[in-house]
This record gives C-alpha cells, sequence and structure tokens, in this order.
C-alpha cells in the first residue's frame, strides 16, 4: 500500500514539473522544474530498487542524479551567457 500511495505522490509531482516546464513564465523557472524532474526520476528508482531487492535500480537513480547535476550546470552556463570553458 505504501508503494503505490509513493508512486501516485510521485507521478502528481511528475505532472505538477511538466507543466511547469511547458506553462513557464521564464527560462529558469523551465529549468528548475527540468531539474526537479530529474529528482523525482531519481525517486522512482529507489522506490523501485527498494521493492524489488535490486540494487541495478539504484545504480541507474545514481547514474541519473550525476547526469541531471552536469546538465543543470552547463544550463545555467548557458543561460548566464558565458561559454562552458569558462
Amino acid at each position: 500500500m505504501f508503494f503505490i500511495f509513493a508512486y501516485l505522490v510521485l507521478l502528481a509531482c511528475c505532472g505538477m514539473c511538466l507543466y511547469r516546464v511547458g506553462r513557464g513564465p521564464t527560462a529558469p523557472d523551465r529549468a528548475m522544474a527540468i531539474d526537479i524532474l530529474g529528482i523525482v526520476v531519481v525517486c522512482f528508482t529507489a522506490l523501485l530498487s527498494l521493492k524489488t531487492g535490486e540494487v541495478f535500480y539504484m545504480d541507474i537513480g545514481i547514474s541519473w542524479a550525476i547526469l541531471s547535476f552536469i546538465g543543470t550546470i552547463a544550463l545555467a552556463k548557458h543561460l548566464e551567457g558565458r561559454g562552458f570553458d569558462e
């Protein structure tokens, strides 16, 4: 019962993030929503790992978190107007 409730809450969070990505008034709002969406995906993988007992899903979540962090830094530099080599 706990996992069903947690999945529904995370699904609602996904819906709200996708709404903000589509309707966000500014680019930083959209970037923040994409970052939060990455965090929700990591939560999905953590719950799936707890439910199934497979460690492989946690590896996917950790990899997703690292890639999300790098993407957020790259997008922030782009929105700031600086190059990636600065």
